[in-house]
């Protein structure tokens, strides 16, 4: 199981335990990062933006990407490429919104994605579900993790996820609302979308504890870790307040607001998570421009704003490089999920340096989390909130490093100029990613004309969502 990369890989849940017993060296890594955080950052106001054909290139890329590599049989999406792997319903939630986007931009018919679509529901919809732990592919409309690309069965014996379902079912309300034709293709898509919606049981995966359980074992039940504080998972909590069948209590949301954590780095003052992608996932979907919950009333600013400030406090992590990784600049950054060279450790430029494989890489005004990987799909999953910063440092990596990273599908998922200098060279990831290249595609479209998210804005179940979570003004009047 030690290729799996979606969502609760991340080794998110293990960071608590990890910050309560933190070791020196990453006491004195923060502190590092905090004395160099003393310099305050000015960050221009968002303005508009002139297109950059580069953009159309990469998203061309990344698109062909899930063109590629989805299966035809199935619809199902691999977790990577092209190391062997089941497949990720995050990756397939990604996929199904992708295809619209591919028909936006002349790469697919739009009949082709119809059918594509149709495939894909059509599989997820009669996979068996129920309490085993094997021969399933899910449990009370929840899925598992990772599936069999063939047979779509529990793979790895992994968790039945929430957010993963999360992801999924995002891509499937959106599809719900994209196809709108009357025809009967287009109509038996919306058909299934929202029965596979409606199946999902979220007030269950609370698990009696007032917030959603990360994930189920059929042999142990619920893990003791929840969703709570500022993460990806907000789409999670507008899925499951949005119900029409099995909506969570919106006061469950007490527990979710209990975990923020708001201060400054940089100056800089935001809501803290540290990789990137938790800025980024519910993003893709929903436009948190001008709508804000009551907290961020308070605090006078949108998501979409935090989004911004934290993308621009990791370029600023970049150029003040406290821990002294190699290339690392204003033109080069971005820390979040990712592959890695692997665990191990040596010293480089003299210092130890600590190496990880798959893992989650962070900075924020609590937390460092960094061992000098950075990966394109920080900036290229960003670009919506900040392109004036992001598509410099696009383009950066791709000259630096030419065809080693920038090849067929866009960007490979990582690299490390420091952990190579012993082998004489920049280690970079054989693989891509697919929870890491649906953001891509999705915030270039997104940056372009909005398009998912006026998409999104006409499903009746993100609006009721959002609005139970107590979202008002900007686009939701």
């Amino acid at each position: 199981m030690e290729w799996g990369t979606g969502i609760h890989n991340h080794n998110l849940f293990g960071r608590i335990a990890m910050k309560r017993a933190c070791s020196f060296v990453c006491m004195m890594l923060l502190a590092g990062a905090a004395a160099h955080a003393q310099q305050t950052l000015t960050i221009p106001p968002a303005g508009a933006w002139r297109w950059d054909p580069f953009l159309d290139t990469l998203q061309t890329r990344t698109i062909r990407y899930f063109l590629d590599v989805t299966s035809a049989d199935n619809g199902l999406s691999p977790d990577r490429w092209p190391t062997p792997a089941p497949s990720s319903i995050a990756a397939v939630g990604f996929a199904l919104t992708v295809y619209p986007v591919a028909v936006e931009r002349g790469l697919l018919r739009r009949e082709e994605a119809v059918a594509r679509t149709s495939r894909t529901l059509d599989f997820l919809l009669h996979l068996r579900q129920g309490e085993d732990a094997a021969g399933v592919s899910g449990n009370k409309g929840f899925f598992y993790h990772f599936l069999d690309m063939k047979s779509g069965s529990r793979a790895w014996n992994c968790e039945l996820s929430s957010i993963d379902t999360g992801l999924l079912m995002a891509g499937v309300l959106f599809c719900e609302s994209y196809y709108d034709g009357a025809g009967p293709a287009e109509t038996a898509v919306r058909t299934m979308a929202d029965s596979l919606y409606r199946r999902v049981d979220w007030v269950w995966f609370t698990a009696e504890k007032q917030a959603i359980s990360t994930g189920w074992y059929p042999d142990r039940g619920f893990n003791d870790h929840v969703w709570e504080g500022y993460t990806e998972a907000w789409i999670l909590y507008v899925l499951a307040l949005g119900s029409p069948t099995h909506p969570m209590p919106d006061w469950f949301l007490w527990n979710w607001y209990k975990g923020y954590k708001w201060d400054e780095m940089f100056g800089v003052p935001h809501l803290g998570f540290g990789p990137l992608f938790g800025h980024q996932y519910s993003h893709c979907w929903i436009d948190f421009r001008g709508i804000r919950d009551r907290y961020m009333w308070a605090r006078g600013i949108d998501y979409f704003e935090n989004s911004r400030r934290a993308t621009y406090v990791q370029r600023a992590y970049g150029i003040q490089n406290p821990q002294g990784y190699r290339l690392y600049s204003g033109a080069i950054w971005g820390l979040t999920a990712c592959d890695g060279p692997r665990d191990t450790a040596f010293v480089v430029d003299g210092r130890r340096r600590q190496f990880w494989s798959y893992r989650a890489r962070e900075v924020t005004f609590d937390w460092v989390e960094d061992d000098g990987t950075i990966a394109p799909t920080a900036a290229g999953g960003s670009v919506a909130f900040a392109p004036e910063i992001c598509v410099p440092a696009l383009k950066a990596m791709r000259d630096a490093f030419g065809s080693a990273i920038w090849t067929l599908y866009g960007f490979r998922d990582a690299f490390n100029a420091t952990y190579a200098v012993r082998e004489g060279g920049v280690w970079v990831g054989p693989d891509y990613l697919g929870i890491d290249q649906g953001p891509i595609v999705l915030m270039i479209e997104n940056l372009r004309n909005g398009f998912v998210w006026e998409v999104m804005k006409k499903n009746p179940y993100i609006v009721q969502g959002l609005r139970r979570a107590g979202f008002s003004d900007g686009w939701l009047k």
